[in-house]
């Protein structure tokens, strides 16, 4: 593998909590990927959803095939930069790993109904316990067992967390910037459902393409450009067109601005980028603006409509009333689960739980539940 000088060496890792011994054919990231593979929490990402629910329709993207999206760019970018593609696609792959059901909206219900108890949700964090302590498949350590490099990129490929304010976390050098390879996953995840989300919208019948081409720069250029090159396309085919060239240019831009950026910085080793005074990925300012366009074009027009919404708001309220349904009901949660709220702290417990469940699975449960108390009282 030839790899750029400060891209991230399988062979210089700092390891595995657990020492293995080396595989014969596959580095340590590679088995790290192939572990979050064959875990459960990949699995279940298949039943969560990203934006849309199948109510409209089948075709949608939902956490998983979000996550082969990000992957496959994560993999382009990396080769394009000469990091070590293995390690960014793991890390692609395990970036979604911690969401609880309903997405963003449900993080956001977790962490307010966590911090009633004096407590917090967040699922990059919740992710790291995941691997670490959830999945259990091996007979020889608990958890997966993954290198540090990928704990660390789950940890810190999005968020830079203070370090006073996360004791528990200072293994992993909060002062310091994580490697390449973990800096430009939450770019390419942005890449990824900026364009997925357009896409989802033209199938769902919530997009205005007028008002796309009106508010959006960057998919008007791309547009016109496809116009002139196809003036007799279909419709549909065009704005396919349009919206890959818009995905092209994202990528380009990314990979460009942080070669330069990585250049300007002088670094030369992995250890010379975990010391910079700054992230080194991203795009370049003009790219960044115009992708800052596209970002409120779809939160006011896409993320705020009611069709949304109102999906969102409902299946969040079930969240809220199952959690506290769990909190104050003994016996009501699975064996593993109840003993483990003997020990540990019940909200904690019923917070993972819950965070594990798929989105189906959690209106299952609550038809179940509440369905049964509403047919008790009449």
């Amino acid at each position: 593998m030839n790899l750029a000088p400060y891209a991230m060496h399988a062979e210089n890792s700092r390891g595995r909590r657990y020492p293995e011994p080396a595989h014969p054919y596959r580095s340590d990231y590679a088995r790290d990927r192939d572990r979050i593979i064959h875990s459960r929490a990949f699995r279940r990402l298949e039943a969560k959803t990203q934006v849309f629910t199948t109510r409209y329709s089948d075709h949608f993207r939902n956490r998983l095939t979000h996550t082969l999206e990000v992957a496959q760019i994560a993999r382009t970018v990396a080769g394009a930069l000469g990091l070590n593609a293995e390690l960014a696609e793991a890390l692609a792959l395990a970036h979604d790993a911690g969401h609880p059901p309903f997405g963003h909206a449900g993080e956001r219900q977790l962490d307010e109904l966590m911090r009633a108890h004096g407590g917090s949700f967040d699922h990059n964090l919740h992710a790291l316990r995941i691997v670490e302590q959830f999945e259990q498949r091996y007979l020889a350590f608990p958890g997966l067992n993954l290198t540090f490099e990928v704990r660390e990129g789950i940890v810190k490929h999005s968020s830079d967390y203070p370090a006073a304010d996360y004791p528990q976390l200072a293994e992993y050098a909060l002062d310091q910037r994580p490697p390449l390879e973990a800096q430009i996953i939450d770019w390419v995840d942005e890449i990824a459902y900026n364009t997925a989300d357009l896409d989802d919208a033209r199938e769902a019948r919530l997009l205005s393409q007028e008002t796309l081409l009106q508010e959006v720069p960057l998919f008007r250029e791309a547009s016109a450009a496809v116009d002139a090159a196809y003036p007799g396309g279909l419709p549909k085919l065009k704005f396919n067109e349009a919206l890959k060239r818009v995905l092209d240019l994202l990528v380009t831009d990314l990979i460009e601005a942080t070669r330069r950026r990585v250049a300007e910085s002088g670094a030369a080793s992995v250890d010379e980028i975990r010391r910079a005074p700054q992230r080194l990925a991203g795009f370049s300012a003009e790219l960044a603006a115009r992708n800052a366009a596209l970002k409120s074009f779809l939160s006011r027009h896409i993320y705020q409509h009611p069709a949304i919404t109102d999906d969102r708001d409902r299946s969040v309220r079930c969240l809220r009333e199952l959690f506290a349904y769990y909190l104050q009901t003994p016996g009501a949660m699975p064996p593993f689960h109840a003993a483990l709220a003997e020990k540990e702290p019940r909200h904690v417990v019923v917070c993972d739980y819950i965070a594990g469940m798929t989105d189906q699975y959690l209106l299952r449960r609550h038809r179940e539940i509440f369905g049964a108390a509403r047919r008790a009282v009449n």
